[in-house]
């Protein structure tokens, strides 16, 4: 496909096919997960569920005509820039879902036999799942072009934070000074420049 060919139609269809494969990958690894032996609170999970819910809608859904607002404006380079990222952030989620393995959970959580995996993406960065998906949240704001967009992507990010600290709380206690140590060499979301 020649880059001036791309559509907003087209580019979105191709967003939300990449959206759908993570979901699948999701899906299909959920089962090999470890057992938990500490969870967040019903409340707590809400707490991040819910914004994130909310940051999705806004961003394929309609509706609050205020916030239909164009931006960027819809150009070929925008529509493949905002593809692209798309795919890069799928594919990083992708990525560090697959080093995490049997680790991995949805919710904050400890597993039985928990490990602190320091492996892939995570040589760099304590969560690199949040980081694809916010990579491929700007991709696909920036393709669909309005301002719900931008601001589901701020709710979704302020969401993750929240969630990426209570998770390392819960890895403090679990792993105490070989988290720390993990901790003084990543970023949160993105590698630690020094």
């Amino acid at each position: 496909m020649h880059w001036e060919s791309m559509g907003a139609e087209r580019a979105m269809e191709l967003a939300t096919w990449l959206w759908d494969t993570l979901m699948a990958v999701w899906v299909l690894l959920w089962f090999g997960m470890k057992r938990a032996k500490k969870l967040e609170t019903p409340w707590e999970m809400a707490q991040h569920a819910v914004p994130v819910v909310l940051g999705f809608w806004l961003l394929f859904g309609s509706g609050w005509r205020g916030l239909n607002m164009k931006f960027p404006p819809e150009t070929p380079a925008a529509l493949w820039i905002g593809l692209i990222l798309t795919a890069l952030g799928v594919g990083t989620s992708i990525w560090a879902r697959l080093s995490l393995g049997a680790n991995w959970s949805g919710v904050v959580t400890l597993k039985k036999e928990h490990e602190l995996i320091r492996k892939g993406l995570y040589r760099w960065i304590r969560h690199p799942i949040y980081t694809g998906i916010l990579v491929g949240f700007i991709g696909t704001a920036m393709i669909r072009g309005h301002l719900r967009g931008w601001l589901g992507f701020a709710i979704v990010w302020l969401s993750f934070y929240i969630k990426a600290r209570r998770e390392e709380i819960f890895l403090r206690q679990e792993f105490g000074e070989g988290f720390e140590e993990h901790a003084r060499h990543t970023g949160m979301f993105l590698p630690r420049l020094t």
